[in-house]
């Protein structure tokens, strides 16, 4: 029964999360939720910013675990972003994107919850580095990529169009167009051969030199 109550309050965070806000979040709204006495979130967890904790690590491990397999089935960068469309839409679907770009926008204001949205996220960063860096090892982007930066770059890029979306559906849908463009660059580069692959690592090299050079 007590774990039965537990499950209820942390699944019901995230519902009131994503369907009223960081700003609806209170021990009665999400106990509502959940069908029980307020009481009950303070008896099992002590505060709402804890519940919430709990409740984003919980609900990350769940998906990321739900998507595991799909994750390792990926061989390209165009399967990468093909799965990260379709994740972006089932779990904006569910409501667990919003949820999460919640607990983010709250964690600005709100030390309590910075550490357990982090923790969150990072399962989903070390999800998608682990597949970057299977997917980019042949390519001649391999050696010039910060790997886990970009993995970085792609969950922010990801919570941001939930937030995006909600203005401009259109423009959202366009990010994600430009993406896949750089996916199939990607994907002619591979197809050209050796001779054209180490010319391009070349250019790169000299370019990151420079870059990286003395100002």
């Amino acid at each position: 029964m007590v774990a039965d109550t537990r499950s209820k309050l942390l699944d019901a965070a995230l519902r009131t999360l994503g369907t009223q806000g960081i700003a609806g979040v209170s021990a009665r709204s999400i106990a509502s939720a959940a069908g029980v006495n307020q009481a009950l979130v303070f008896y099992h967890f002590g505060s709402v910013d804890q519940l919430l904790s709990e409740a984003c690590e919980q609900g990350a491990r769940q998906r990321v675990a739900a998507y595991r397999e799909r994750f390792a089935s990926v061989g390209t960068l165009r399967e990468l972003l093909d799965l990260a469309r379709a994740l972006h839409e089932e779990e904006r679907a569910l409501g667990h994107v919003a949820a999460l770009a919640q607990l983010l926008a709250g964690s600005q204001s709100d030390a309590k919850l910075a550490p357990a949205t982090a923790d969150g996220l990072n399962l989903w960063i070390a999800e998608l580095e682990r597949t970057l860096t299977r997917v980019l090892a042949e390519t001649p982007l391999a050696e010039f990529v910060d790997i886990g930066g970009l993995a970085r770059a792609t969950a922010a890029a990801f919570v941001g169009l939930e937030l995006y979306e909600g203005v401009d559906r259109e423009g959202a849908g366009q990010a994600l167009d430009s993406l896949e463009q750089l996916a199939v660059l990607v994907t002619a580069l591979e197809d050209m051969g050796p001779v054209v692959r180490r010319a391009v690592r070349g250019r790169l090299r000299r370019t990151t030199t420079r870059s990286n050079g003395p100002r």
